[in-house]
């Protein structure tokens, strides 16, 4: 036995009732996920979107962003949870979300809503309908129940949304813990920061057509831009920039693309 071994096991004698295995380290958590039912996504994700956590889908208008949520959210309907669709600008499409796959009977739309004023227009008054989303998911996270809650802060602007304080994340992501859901927020931007275990961004790509003049549908592309776990023991690197994007397909309802 070497002197390293040596003194490595006295010091781990002399510290066992105190701190077990203090010099061997901890073993890899398995995170629970739910897959969004996007192939190139999930391959992304190695998995899925975690529970228990917050995620972020960002992008521009038409990127995709909705159309990934509203996936998700069909697969935790269609298989019997609830889920809840927090909108900040009352822009969901019922209609839309039902031929997603989404099952209308298992989500709870929650329709925020700018207070008509009069006079100038100041930044408390255009938070007011922020406010309302936050204390919503406030109150979704404290009641428990929900597989998923989507905040819908994409008509949001971006320097509306940064004014939400850190602590209303850091208390999000805390409540998402307690409640085993998973907490997708929508953005042009990504706005809660250290406290999202997961962040994508989307992009347009092109529009498909047939006889170039129907349109079929579009396509996207996905990125992952953060990733604070893996859920399975295949290690937490990036996938090579050569293979980060994933691109996707949706015509009218998702198309599972395949990986590019």
């Amino acid at each position: 036995m070497t002197n390293a071994s040596a003194l490595r096991r006295e010091i781990e004698h002399a510290l066992e009732h105190r701190f077990p295995a203090a010099l061997t380290p901890a073993q890899k958590t398995i995170h629970e996920t739910y897959a969004t039912g996007i192939a190139a996504v999930d391959a992304l994700l190695e998995g899925g979107l975690p529970v228990g956590a917050i995620s972020e889908v960002t992008g521009p208008e038409c990127s995709g962003r909705t159309s990934l949520a509203l996936s998700l959210v069909a697969g935790r309907t269609h298989g019997g949870q609830v889920c809840a669709w927090v909108d900040a600008e009352d822009a969901l499409d019922p209609e839309s979300a039902a031929a997603c796959g989404v099952s209308l009977r298992q989500l709870l739309w929650v329709r925020c809503r700018r207070v008509a004023g009069t006079g100038k227009v100041t930044a408390k008054a255009r938070m007011g309908h922020v406010d309302q989303a936050l204390r919503a998911t406030d109150l979704l996270l404290a009641a428990g129940g929900f597989a998923a809650i989507v905040l819908d802060l994409g008509g949001t602007a971006v320097e509306d949304a940064r004014r939400i304080p850190l602590a209303t994340w850091f208390r999000f992501r805390q409540a998402a813990d307690r409640a085993r859901s998973c907490v997708v927020v929508l953005g042009r931007a990504s706005y809660a920061q250290s406290s999202a275990a997961a962040v994508l961004k989307c992009a347009p790509l092109r529009a498909q057509t047939a006889g170039g003049t129907v349109l079929r549908g579009f396509e996207y592309s996905v990125a992952r831009e953060r990733q604070r776990f893996v859920p399975g023991a295949a290690g937490g690197r990036k996938p090579p920039a050569s293979t980060w994007n994933a691109p996707w397909s949706a015509t009218g309802a998702w198309v599972r693309g395949e990986r590019g």
